[in-house]
């Protein structure tokens, strides 16, 4: 086979190969050289980047091809399984060019945090060779051209999400955290893991190709039924598919682990909710999109099974972790709920057939949120310098103890939106960044790529709601009430940790970065009369690292959105949306482009603009004092108000009804089984092997030693007792003589007679 690695064919595999590779060299050589780790972390990540740069030129602009009718990759025999043969292999269509313009700009940028971010830390290497391993994982995932190796990089991911959320593992509450993402995300994952090899039992392969671009596959598994719910073999293997994106994109019911993943290093939670894990699960039904819609003819109001649990759970974990991040003041929940939310959004959108657009929210979900949660790991750095410093100056504050293990109402001192205020003179940059990603969050009109993207999942809800059907009202109504929240509980955030005066010591002392030596301090300072004790600090070489990628975010932030413009719309439709003319040939049939419509655009102004109104006139017009109670507390009340802080009780619930009676059911099995039933056979195993043992040391003792030794010992008696024979004494020789002569006489007698 004549290979060449630098094709569009062959180029993805060393794509996947660095990070993986990575991975392998810190682990086996350069563990004890933090700088050389981080480094070799950072060139296999940065390769990748580079080469999947080079790909997407080559498939989109250096190819007379037409992508997705003629997509690139190749394979190779992996084994026989009966009468066919698994082979495993890497695809490049549309879909997945897109994703790699993502997921490795993404990776690079979150590496490059991470070295400011861990500078220091004793585990420093370790925590690059799990990072690399993930994304080496997530890249498998994208570039994979079948669904077993999709979940071979699915796993491999759970493995290391466990692994960096439980990374501080000498914290309770870490370790936890970290089995319960693990042990969530596996009740979904062995019900995927059987759609898959039902799936396989049925269409004889999982290449995507040889099923998704099949219209004669696709039509067999409709025809096949099966007993389970009386449909079709297509809607059971979609139903399973879709329960694994519930549990790896942490959607209703499965959504609890998610908020404690925050446990891990703030690096892991932009990996986790931008660039790999919770996207790998949209990404998933994304791809296997022709699959869940198949039989279904949603232009006409008719949707398949997949597609309206889709719809029901999209819909319901949009408005319901938006609900949730309203309670919270952990800045990382928030934002760890919001991305939750947004989930819920393209989950919701695939389920009324928006496809392009889940894909859309998609890739711009990854670019701002990766910005939000690198900034509030900023601010949390700020924050805990500010602490120290504080309490150099004598300034210290009383903070209680962390609990031992989760709580779920806990908040961590120096992740309080309470407890700052007036992060904006201290960390500008990051307070400038952060709201660029924010209002892109919320959906700021027209300028960010949040508003595009978001707007066109609306878009196609409003049309399928005047076209009459109920499943698209239903998410409408979600959706729109959940976009209201979302800027609303944004602006909160922000004003909350930025706006106004510090409500605390560590807030007044909070880190201030190099941006701030170099030019801050000469004239914003200067402008906002900051006092110079104000100023801690810092390592410039780690706020520099962590600095840099939150710019090169906020540009996506604001522009990634503009390659998805309705080409109809005003001004910003002249690039004549070339997301949706790439992307739409990866699907047998191309899906439809919307007329434009000015009331859907109009409603999402309005929700967008609402919501942050509502936020600035709480927050903003007048800045939070530290002896002011929040506002949203007091028109929620405390009972709303708790139960928002403590999720609405779900945790505590899987708590006392799910984990409690397995706990409860293990101890007695334990007993039962364990102690009383394999622990009693062993028991009397070892009583028989006892009482065994115990015969044959006594018949070796007594039989063998017994005869063994008997003999000799009974020689040298006899032949002690014969030697007194030998006396020396010439009477008792005579005496001995005498006997003998009797002896012998009385034999002779005794015969003669």
């Amino acid at each position: 086979m004549d290979i060449n690695w630098f094709s569009a064919d062959y180029l993805p595999w060393l794509i996947l190969f660095f990070p993986l590779l990575s991975f392998l060299i810190i682990v086996l050589f350069t563990t004890h050289n933090k700088t050389l780790s981080g480094l070799v972390a950072l060139g296999g990540i940065g390769l990748s980047w580079v080469l999947s740069m080079i790909e997407f030129v080559k498939v989109v602009w250096a190819s007379d091809a037409e992508l997705g009718h003629e997509v690139f990759g190749s394979s190779f025999k992996w084994l026989d399984v009966g009468l066919t043969t698994v082979r495993m292999g890497v695809l490049v269509d549309p879909l997945t060019a897109y994703m790699l313009l993502m997921v490795p700009l993404a990776c690079v940028l979150i590496f490059v945090y991470s070295m400011g971010y861990l500078r220091g830390d004793p585990y420093y290497s370790r925590f690059f060779a799990y990072l690399s391993l993930f994304a080496g994982a997530m890249l498998t995932l994208v570039l994979a051209d079948n669904l077993l190796l999709l979940f071979i990089g699915w796993e491999v991911m759970g493995f290391c999400s466990y692994s960096l959320i439980g990374f501080w593992f000498q914290k309770k509450s870490a370790y936890e955290a970290g089995v319960k993402a693990f042990m969530t995300t596996r009740v979904a994952d062995v019900l995927m893991l059987v759609g898959i090899g039902y799936l396989f039992a049925v269409a004889g392969t999982l290449n995507f190709r040889e099923i998704l671009y099949n219209e004669e596959a696709l039509h067999h598994l409709l025809e096949v039924s099966t007993p389970i719910i009386g449909g079709s073999a297509a809607a059971l293997i979609g139903v399973l598919l879709v329960i694994g994106t519930i549990g790896k994109s942490a959607q209703f019911p499965l959504h609890v682990w998610l908020p404690d993943a925050m446990e891990g290093p703030t690096p892991v939670s932009a990996m986790i909710h931008a660039a790999a894990m919770v996207s790998a699960g949209v990404y998933m039904v994304i791809r296997m999109f022709p699959l869940l819609s198949a039989g279904a003819d949603f232009h006409h109001g008719d949707f398949s099974t997949p597609m309206v649990l889709m719809a029901l759970v999209g819909g319901t974990t949009a408005l319901g972790a938006s609900i949730l991040a309203v309670g919270q003041n952990d800045i990382k929940r928030i934002l760890a709920y919001s991305t939750i939310s947004q989930l819920g959004f393209m989950v919701a959108a695939l389920g009324i057939g928006a496809w392009v657009a889940a894909a859309f929210h998609l890739i711009n979900h990854a670019f701002f949120k990766a910005l939000l949660f690198m900034a509030s790991g900023v601010v949390i750095h700020a924050m805990e310098h500010g602490e120290h410093h504080a309490h150099e100056l004598g300034a210290h504050e009383h903070l209680p103890d962390p609990p031992d293990g989760l709580q779920a109402d806990y908040v961590a001192p120096a992740n309080d939106v309470r407890r700052m205020g007036g992060l904006l003179d201290r960390i500008p940059v990051t307070a400038i960044t952060m709201a660029i990603g924010g209002l892109s969050l919320a959906g700021f009109p027209l300028l960010t790529a949040g508003f595009w993207s978001k707007d066109e999942i609306i878009a196609d809800a409003w049309h399928g709601t005047t076209e009459g059907f109920p499943l698209a009202l239903f998410v409408l109504v979600m959706l729109v009430l959940a976009a209201f929240l979302t800027a609303f509980y944004t602006a909160r955030m922000w004003f909350l940790a930025f706006w106004g005066a510090p409500r605390t010591e560590s807030a007044r002392y909070a880190g201030i970065g190099s941006f701030r030596n170099r030019w801050v301090h000469s004239r914003w300072a200067a402008a906002r009369r900051l006092e110079d004790e104000a100023v801690s600090p810092q390592d410039s070489t780690s706020f520099r690292l962590m600095e840099l990628p939150l710019i090169v975010l906020a540009f996506f932030a604001i522009f990634a959105g503009f390659i998805g413009v309705h080409e109809d719309f005003p001004l910003f439709g002249l690039l004549n949306n070339p997301l949706h003319h790439f992307i739409a040939p990866t699907l047998l049939e191309e899906p439809r482009t919307l007329a434009l419509d000015g009331l859907p655009v109009l409603v999402s102004i309005l929700i967008a603009l609402g919501g942050l109104t509502l936020g600035w006139w709480l927050y903003g017009q007048r800045a939070l004092a530290a002896e002011d109670d929040d506002p949203t507390e007091q028109a929620l009340g405390p009972g709303l108000w708790t139960a928002l802080q403590n999720r609405f009780y779900f945790d505590a619930f899987y708590r006392r009804y799910m984990v409690q009676p397995v706990e409860r059911f293990a101890v007695v099995m334990v007993q039962a089984v364990d102690k009383e039933t394999i622990d009693g056979i062993l028991d009397i195993f070892a009583e028989i092997a006892t009482v065994t043992g115990e015969f044959f040391k006594r018949f070796n003792s007594v039989v063998i030693d017994g005869v063994g030794d008997g003999i000799p010992r009974a020689i040298a008696r006899g032949a002690r007792e014969f030697r007194e024979i030998q006396s020396g004494r010439i009477q008792q020789y005579l005496l001995y003589v005498v006997i003998a002569l009797l002896v012998i006489s009385t034999l002779l007698l005794y015969q003669a007679r």
